[in-house]
């Protein structure tokens, strides 16, 4: 019973075996898988955009947060806030 409801779940057909063709032809899948086991790099760094978010974005984002943590411990150290407010009142 749980076999034909899985079945007709997934499309199966017995005469036709899947109901939908492959998205690609078998012929490029297996010529990106050899191009993908034939680079000699890490996994992560295998595409051609890869090095953007994998490297440059969280690079960039180290760079912001480093920044903005230094620029709060330098207004906070040179009383800042109390300056500002300061002026505003006056």
């Amino acid at each position: 019973m749980f076999l034909i409801i899985f079945q007709g779940i997934l499309g199966f057909n017995e005469q036709h075996g899947m109901s939908e063709p492959p998205f690609r032809p078998r012929e490029k899948l297996l010529e990106k898988q050899k191009y993908f086991q034939s680079v000699h790099r890490h996994t992560y760094l295998k595409g051609p955009y890869d090095k953007i978010t994998s490297v440059a974005i969280p690079v960039a984002l180290a760079a912001t947060s480093l920044y903005l943590i230094g620029r709060g411990l330098y207004n906070l150290s040179h009383l800042m806030a109390l300056v500002r407010r300061n002026e505003e009142a006056s």
